[in-house]
């Protein structure tokens, strides 16, 4: 007989997915076309070849493979990879298309809690769709709705990291608290296993009672931004909300309303809410559900009377133990004995074929019992005195003892679990005349605990189960409590409240200090502050825990170029170039250590390098341009730089590079829109307020300069360059008493700066000191200062 095709594809697929979860993608691959060559037909199989390609990094195969069925939205699978393709390929407006064309396919789907290491949804759910929305979006350069997406999807989901990352870095004010608490739906989704039968259903039919009181529970507890769009978003960059005002947040218990999406009405699909949490559970499957590696429960009796009539045991050999049937017989026809479950006709049905199958000892068939009513009920047998010595002594004078070893002999022996009605070691094999007289007090008196038992056991897993339940909701508000922890360190640092940010991340447990992701963040904020020696210390530790990591070594590298440590600059850049040459920041690391050597031709060969390898790289850009500024070719510096906020539009290094040309070349106007283009990312950023308060005194501002530099000094108390700056300011406004005051502190800060000494000489020559005026004098000629010097570009590697 030849196998059909779906049995040939779905072995086919089983052995892809194998080969995909244990990370053997050409194997996969390999499987996946022959799946597709066997059905080309199917969507499915298009699907899971271009997922092979995509796991295999192919991203233009899965592009053409996922395309077909993908830009239809004929299958979510195949859209999700075309989607993903696409943003890879910075292809967004496609992939865009591709995923809302497929939104009802999605839109209603949540699949988190339902990955465990005996089952998974093999398909995505809303939050990680609206996440790669988000993404693409973002790409495609609209904002509003990238935000939209993103928020969506820590709607559905608040694990969804990624999604919050994202809105950090954009300048999203994301309201932490309102992201990362516990709700109904969230917590409802971890309570139970998918469906083995349909991986994909999402856990199986809901009961309609049920749905509703989900339905009811969506406008109060479901709602993790309470019950308003975007109440936990806030545009930093432009100080405008984006949505609604967050003080709205605690007072209202409305749904949230549907909103319209980028091309919905265009392919007919109508703006949907996505789901908060995943479809509830129904009461009945509940307990089941969540103790899947649980054994059943114990059957009933109606259950061991249904298996006694299985096929399989018409075929055994006849059993001795007849008095069990008549008993069943005799509960089945009192509807009021203990733990009946039938009606008495189909109950006296099932007595009769019992009875018809059970045999003497010499073969022939047991006749009926007739049926007497005046038949004392079990319970009232209970006390009743047996009558079984005539019983006992027929059966042994029909039978005999030959026949009874002859039946020994040809019936092979039966366990306990197999024979229906056994009752442990008080049910024996009867084949002489010496059976107990007391043997049916005993089979009787034995089915009470045995009811018992089984009442005990169908009461103790709804107990098991709201003890896991509670398990569960603890363990997911432990992982909440502590996402909000770090998640408020993230988002301070994505704002450059980098003092702010490390309190939060140090009130994380120590283990989680001790991390490479909070280690590099804590080191950036540092590095972020100025305070290169911590940021290297951090670093250091870093490299210890994590040798082979390269993200985040440029931050590294620039803070090694402020500390003027060449030798560790060159080994760093020498062990990441070995570790991996295709990697960008190695390549930025390496133009580092040639730029603090001052061979700006070799480090801009290595900065270009780390663009062809990593083209949205905007530090690399940055660099770049820097290196440009060295060489006086401002007109390529401003190319790397405008490169640099194309790809990423918060950077704000490179605004200032552009501010730097442009006050190097005169225009001062320029330079003062793009240094506060740059203060508005990194509103604390002390060189950039100082630079704010150079170009005014260039125009001879300098009654509006003072303040910036003010400012500057209170942030970075010891930068001399900054104090030198108010002091020169406050001499030139005729503060004479504050201007002495910040030169004598300046001049134990940096004893040997010579922009300190002709300050303080000219302070002598205002206050009539001759003496000291004419030493500054004398110094200021021998060194070519200049009063209006700019300050050191350093500051802003």
């Amino acid at each position: 007989m030849a196998p059909t095709s779906s049995a040939i594809s779905g072995l086919l697929k089983q052995t892809i997915y194998y080969h995909l979860d244990n990370i053997s993608y050409q194997n996969a691959l390999f499987f996946a076309e022959r799946l597709h060559a066997h059905d080309q037909r199917s969507p499915e199989s298009a699907y899971l070849l271009a997922l092979s390609h995509l796991r295999l990094g192919d991203l233009r195969s899965a592009y053409e493979i996922s395309k077909s069925s993908g830009c239809r939205g004929a299958h979510l699978g195949c859209s999700f990879v075309f989607a993903q393709s696409c943003l890879d390929l910075d292809r967004y407006k496609d992939g865009i298309a591709a995923l809302e064309k497929a939104r009802p396919l999605w839109a209603t789907k949540c699949s988190i809690g339902k990955h465990t290491t005996s089952g998974r949804s093999p398909y995505p759910d809303a939050a990680a769709v609206n996440c790669l929305l988000g993404k693409l979006y973002r790409g495609y350069d609209d904002k509003k709705r990238a935000v939209s997406c993103f928020e969506d999807a820590l709607r559905a989901n608040p694990f969804m990291w990624d999604a919050f990352t994202i809105l950090c870095d954009m300048g999203v004010n994301v309201m932490v608290p309102n992201i990362f608490k516990l709700n109904d739906n969230f917590s409802r989704s971890f309570d139970h296993e998918p469906d083995a039968t349909n991986p994909d259903s999402g856990g199986g039919p809901v009961d309609p009672l049920q749905r509703k009181t989900g339905i009811q529970g969506a406008g109060h507890d479901s709602d993790p931004f309470g019950g308003h769009r975007s109440t936990a978003f806030q545009d930093v960059s432009s100080n405008n909300m984006l949505f609604v005002d967050p003080g709205e947040n605690d007072n209202s218990s409305r749904p949230v309303a549907s909103h319209s999406r980028f091309g919905s009405n265009r392919h007919g699909t109508d703006s949907m809410e996505t789901p908060t949490g995943s479809v509830p559970v129904p009461e009945a499957q509940a307990p089941r559900a969540a103790f899947p590696s649980e054994p059943p429960l114990a059957p009933s009796r109606r259950t061991r009377g249904a298996q006694a009539a299985e096929p399989a045991f018409l075929d055994a050999p006849p059993k001795m133990s007849y008095r069990l049937g008549a008993r069943k017989r005799e509960k089945a026809q009192d509807p009021m004995g203990d733990n009946s479950t039938e009606p008495p006709a189909r109950g006296a049905a099932l007595s009769q074929a019992i009875t018809e199958r059970k045999r003497t000892a010499s073969g022939h068939p047991v006749q009926p019992r007739p049926n007497n009513s005046e038949e004392p009920r079990r319970s009232a047998r209970l006390n009743v005195a047996p009558r079984t010595t005539s019983r006992a002594n027929t059966t042994v004078n029909a039978t005999g003892a030959t026949a009874t070893r002859e039946l020994k002999k040809a019936r092979p022996p039966i366990s306990r679990i197999g024979r229906p009605g056994s009752s442990g070691a008080t049910v024996g094999r009867v084949v002489s005349g010496n059976r107990k007289p007391l043997e049916e007090n005993i089979m009787d008196v034995d089915e009470v605990p045995r009811a018992k038992e089984s009442s005990a056991a169908l009461a103790l897993p709804p107990r098991q189960t709201e003890s896991e339940q509670i398990k569960t909701e603890e363990g997911l508000r432990w992982i909440l409590d502590f996402l909000k922890k770090i998640a408020s360190g993230y988002r301070l640092s994505s704002q450059f409240q980098c003092q702010e940010a490390l309190t939060a991340f140090s009130s994380l447990p120590r283990a989680h200090q001790d991390t490479p992701w909070v280690l590099a963040r804590m080191a950036k904020a540092h590095y972020e502050l100025a305070n290169y020696a911590d940021a290297e210390r951090f670093f250091k530790r870093l490299r210890i825990l994590a040798p082979t990591r390269l993200e985040d070594m440029e931050v590294y590298s620039t803070v090694l170029w402020q500390l003027r440590k060449t030798t560790d600059l060159s080994f760093l850049a020498h062990e990441l170039i070995e570790m991996d040459w295709e990697s960008p920041q190695a390549w930025c690391v390496m133009g580092n250590a040639f730029s603090l050597d001052s061979d700006h031709e070799q480090a801009l060969q290595c900065f270009k390098r780390a663009i062809h390898l990593d083209p949205k790289f905007a530090y690399a850009y940055t660099l770049q341009g820097h290196e440009h500024v060295e060489n006086e070719e401002y007109d390529k510096a401003l190319v790397s730089y405008r490169r640099s906020i194309a790809a990423d539009k918060r950077h704000y290094n490179a605004y200032y590079g552009i501010g730097k040309v442009y006050e190097k070349l005169g225009s001062y106007d320029k330079a003062l829109s793009h240094y506060h283009a740059a203060l508005v990312i990194h509103p604390t950023h002390a060189v950039l307020i100082c630079c704010l308060g150079t170009v005014l005194h260039r125009q001879k501002q300098i009654v509006q300069a003072l303040p910036y530099f003010v400012k500057a000094v209170e942030l970075a108390p010891r930068a001399p360059e900054m104090r030198s700056k108010k002091a020169g300011a406050l001499l030139a406004t005729g503060q004479l008493e504050e201007a002495k005051r910040e030169l004598m502190i300046l001049r134990d800060v940096a004893p040997n700066n010579a922009q300190v000494h002709f300050l303080l000489a000219k302070l002598a020559k205002t206050l009539g000191d001759k003496r000291t005026a004419a030493s500054g004098e004398i110094k200021n000629e021998i060194g070519g200062l200049e009063e209006d010097e700019g300050l050191d570009d350093s500051m802003m590697q």
